[in-house]
């Protein structure tokens, strides 16, 4: 089966810059892959999100023009490179995976429940 280890977080002063990895094994080839994160007493919500052959990406409102998926399909990774930091970015950011539809990538990306696959997080943190 598909499984997702993220690494990469840490501390960061406001401003700062981190880049997350998730290493992908099993069959997710063709899988869209996502990145979403859940801050301490709020609900886990959609960062961002790339299909399988990296054609669309999206992004949720509050990260836009700061934060920029990518995957390196020949080391199997999924990455999130994290600009201009703010504090309320702080989270446990998760990786996941799916197999959807272009046009349900397209109208509903962010859908968690449509991710079967997820990784075990990684802490990101600024200050």
């Amino acid at each position: 089966h598909v499984q997702l280890v993220e690494s990469g977080g840490g501390s960061v002063h406001a401003g700062g810059s981190l880049r997350l990895s998730c290493a992908a094994s099993g069959p997710y080839h063709g899988y869209c892959m996502g990145w979403f994160r859940q801050a301490p007493g709020k609900d886990r919500e959609e960062v961002a999100a790339i299909t399988g052959n990296g054609d669309a990406t999206k992004y949720a409102d509050l990260v836009k023009g700061r934060f920029t998926i990518s995957q390196d399909n020949s080391k199997n990774t999924l990455y999130l490179q994290m600009n201009s930091l703010k504090p309320e970015d702080t989270a446990m950011y998760y990786c996941a995976a799916a197999f959807l539809l272009p046009t349900r990538y397209a109208r509903s990306w962010y859908m968690q429940s449509d991710y079967p696959y997820w990784g075990q997080g990684t802490q990101v943190t600024v200050s």
